[in-house]
């Protein structure tokens, strides 16, 4: 059984007071590099794999996008997403990402969000999306670091007086099931090193086009002058991978 934490009440009713849950894509610290990494949309077929409350399909269709499917494992992200969204262009369907199953050559632009670290088959879901992709296509994706996801205590070591002295990082190499703390105990995340993205890609006939490491935008750390740290240490990791014309 795949774990389902966001259609648990409590750990939901936290989620949704996050400020990426409140106010969308614009408190998402990553968002601006992940947006400049966005290729054209108009008229483009677009999937987005761990859809939660719809703000990338919304921002597929408002930049021109003919069609979007979101695809979500959680029935409150995706009854969040359909009280949220008010076009006709856009279809949420629950399901989970490695169950996901369309025509060969269906989609234009493939996103995923945030959702690949929660998923254990890796290249067996990149696989299947290299398959989906029409020539030419575009898989573009999100994930918690690997030096964010090494250790199952995702905290920085701080000293006596609570000062954040530095982001440990420990079992590197040793990749898989990482068990966590995120807004509740015992969240299921999957470590994987950085050299396993992007050769999983790779190997599944990709090009890759680009990689960022984003640290938020100077006008998020004016606003929020605690997120400095995040200067310190990459707590994202963002692919651009391309399927051949």
């Amino acid at each position: 059984m795949k774990q389902n934490k966001y259609d648990d009440p409590a750990f939901f009713a936290q989620y949704e007071q996050m400020a990426r849950s409140v106010h969308g894509l614009k408190a998402a610290g990553e968002w601006h590099v992940l947006e400049s990494l966005m290729p054209d949309l108009k008229g483009k077929s677009v999937l987005d794999l761990g859809c939660g409350f719809g703000w990338h399909c919304r921002y597929a269709r408002e930049r021109g996008a003919s069609s979007v499917i979101g695809v979500d494992l959680s029935e409150n992200m995706l009854n969040k997403a359909r009280a949220m969204t008010n076009d006709t262009a856009i279809e949420y369907i629950r399901l989970p990402i490695e169950e996901i199953s369309f025509p060969e050559e269906r989609f234009d632009f493939v996103l995923s969000s945030l959702a690949l670290h929660y998923i254990e088959s890796y290249q067996n879901v990149i696989s299947n999306i290299y398959r989906l992709l029409k020539p030419g296509g575009t898989f573009l994706f999100s994930v918690e670091h690997p030096v964010f996801t090494s250790r199952e205590e995702q905290e920085w070591h701080v000293d006596r007086e609570g000062n954040r002295v530095f982001w440990p990082v420990d079992r590197y190499q040793s990749e898989g099931i990482r068990t966590t703390s995120f807004l509740a105990e015992n969240v299921i995340k999957y470590h994987r090193t950085l050299s396993t993205y992007l050769n999983g890609l790779i190997s599944a006939g990709f090009l890759v086009q680009a990689v960022a490491e984003p640290m938020p935008s100077e006008a998020m750390l004016a606003a929020q002058p605690e997120m400095a740290d995040e200067a310190r240490r990459p707590m994202f990791l963002i692919v651009s991978a391309g399927r051949a014309s």
